[in-house]
């Protein structure tokens, strides 16, 4: 049976971008093997600074996964931080790993370019979220194109913990759904918290139709035909619509007579009516607390019955357990 890996960060409010990058296809693979998803707090920590923020983010994370569609009774749902094992497994790995191979994570640089600081944390993301995938012997991990690099990476760090100790860890594979694993945001940049260009999957209906209206477009006419290479709103469409709903929404923006106005209503009418049964799960789920609260600590006995044997396993091949 293989065994399925994917985590998602709770540092904000959760976007549509978190939706097909990640939580989709994560979701779709549970019925294929042994599902595990966590919801990473200890990642969080890298861009959440109070402590009540983190607790609600990683609630609604939970709720989130449980609203989209993850079934408990077939997926082991966790914190993160309810399996502290990861932490001596990214020491464990930190030893092996290259300055250089850090240095070179275009996510770190990204995000320093953008105004955060220059942390220890930061810099080191890719060496506690090898762990995280190697912990569990994960033989797929679904990311967005954006995590590419980083699950390279774990494969690199993987691949020289075995060259130098033995062979502990498996090498995973990514699952990169090409067609909508890159969502844009508002702004045509990637869809990102940190870019402040989210559609939120629970926010209210004014403030998402206020974000796709506000969305920049250029001066072509109303009569004349529209470019659909390289538009947000017809790659947005293609994200939230169904097909036929999509290749309707092209050909009217290739025949012209109809302005920007219009369709980005009719992109924001598309966007309601897809969240919509999430929101009313997800909603069921806030009123809910105790019963999320249970499946997060169920799934961490069963997360950390996993990764145990892995971190004695890793612990023997170095020499730090002293048993036989």
């Amino acid at each position: 049976m293989k065994i399925y890996l994917s985590g998602i960060q709770p540092s904000g409010a959760l976007h549509l971008g978190n939706y097909f990058g990640a939580m989709q296809p994560a979701i779709e693979l549970q019925s294929q093997g042994q599902a595990l998803y966590f919801i990473a707090d200890y990642h969080a920590l890298t861009s959440v600074g109070r402590a009540d923020d983190l607790r609600r983010f990683t609630f609604d994370a939970a709720a989130a996964f449980l609203a989209c569609g993850l079934d408990p009774r077939r997926t082991i749902l966790f914190r993160q931080s309810d399996v502290p094992q990861v932490h001596e497994l990214a020491w464990l790995l930190s030893v092996v790993t290259p300055l250089g191979l850090l240095e070179r994570a275009t996510s770190y640089k990204d995000k320093v370019a953008q105004g955060a600081e220059a942390r220890h944390g930061l810099f080191a993301y890719p060496v506690l979220m090898a762990a995280d995938i190697l912990l569990y012997r994960s033989d797929c991990v679904p990311v967005g194109k954006d995590q590419k690099q980083h699950l390279e990476m774990a494969r690199d760090i993987a691949q020289k913990f075995n060259d130098r100790f033995g062979p502990v860890f498996k090498i995973p594979e990514p699952v990169i759904r090409e067609a909508t694993a890159l969502v844009p945001g508002v702004d045509g940049r990637k869809m990102s918290k940190s870019y402040g260009n989210t559609l939120e999957l629970f926010g209210e209906d004014k403030a998402l139709d206020k974000r796709i209206m506000g969305i920049p477009t250029d001066s072509t006419p109303v009569a004349d035909p529209k470019p659909v290479d390289g538009s947000i709103l017809a790659q947005l469409m293609q994200t939230v619509g169904t097909p036929a709903q999509y290749e309707a929404y092209v050909a009217k923006m290739k025949a012209g007579g109809c302005g920007y106005g219009d369709l980005k209503k009719e992109l924001a009418a598309v966007t309601k009516a897809f969240l919509a049964p999430f929101k009313e799960k997800y909603q069921a789920f806030q009123a809910r607390p105790d019963e999320v609260e249970s499946i997060l600590r169920d799934g961490a006995e069963r997360a950390r019955a996993l990764a145990l044997p892995t971190l004695e396993a890793a612990r023997q091949a170095t020499g730090l357990s002293h048993g036989n």
